[in-house]
């Protein structure tokens, strides 16, 4: 089975023309995945026929989530299973690099009657023997990973074990540099399917275009830096703004 990993309804509409299985639904490209909008959802949902999983992942980084963020997590699911989803992706690992089997068995009830797939958190997990045994304990039906390496084709030999070792009790399926050059390696392994974004790049469609100036301003720079609002910044500018209303009554 082929899964292609879209981040818009026109890549939906493209990998469903190509013959894709299945589409994992996503925003947050350059942060390799996030949850996707309601609209965007809704919209793949009216013009596909194929399978549709939607990414449940509150932000980029790691995936040691907070109750705010586990709350976010829940709220998406229940998003993606109003909007006529198939299934959801998802993944969390505890501070220790263990699979959180308690946060994410709940996850996996609260997405019933829909799949889950557990992402390539388990790629960034500690062992990944141990990790496997828990998600089959957490009920996911599949695992996306990259043989715990930055592209798969360097973790086909743990592809291959971790396939061997789950015996059908979960789906393999192989991602991360998966093409038509090294797709037969990888069945040759024995991976249930194959993921893959595919993707090219389409020019964008403006003619004036200011150089100087860049929207990607809090590009992340290191996976364990994560982005909130600070409390004392944001205080600070609302009491100046106070202050100022109060001076001009």
């Amino acid at each position: 089975m082929l899964e292609i990993c879209c981040f818009s309804l026109e890549s939906c509409l493209t990998a469903q023309k190509a013959g894709a299985y299945r589409i994992e639904l996503c925003g947050g490209m350059f942060e390799g995945g996030t949850s996707p909008s309601a609209g965007l959802i809704k919209l793949a949902r009216q013009n596909v026929t194929i399978k549709l999983y939607v990414m449940i992942r509150p932000r980029g980084g790691d995936f040691c989530y907070s109750e705010t963020e586990f709350e976010v997590m829940k709220a998406d699911i229940e998003t993606a299973k109003e909007l006529g989803a198939d299934g959801v992706v998802l993944g969390i690992l505890n501070p220790d690099g263990t699979v959180d089997t308690t946060r994410t068995k709940e996850l996996v009830e609260l997405a019933k009657p829909l799949k889950v797939t557990f992402h390539r958190a388990f790629d960034v997990s500690a062992e990944p023997f141990e990790a496997l045994e828990a998600v089959i304990e957490t009920g996911c039906e599949r695992i996306l990973t990259s043989g715990q390496k930055n592209a798969a084709i360097d973790g086909l030999e743990l592809l291959g074990q971790l396939t061997a070792k789950a015996d059908n009790r979960i789906e393999i399926m192989a991602g991360s540099g998966v093409g038509a050059q090294n797709a037969k390696q990888f069945l040759a392994v024995g991976v249930h399917a194959l993921h893959m974004t595919g993707k090219g790049i389409v020019n964008s469609q403006m003619e004036y275009r200011k150089t100087d100036v860049s929207m990607v301003s809090a590009t992340l720079t290191d996976e364990f830096e994560i982005y909130e609002a600070n409390f004392d910044k944001v205080k600070a500018i609302s009491d100046i703004i106070a202050t100022e209303k109060y001076q001009n009554k």
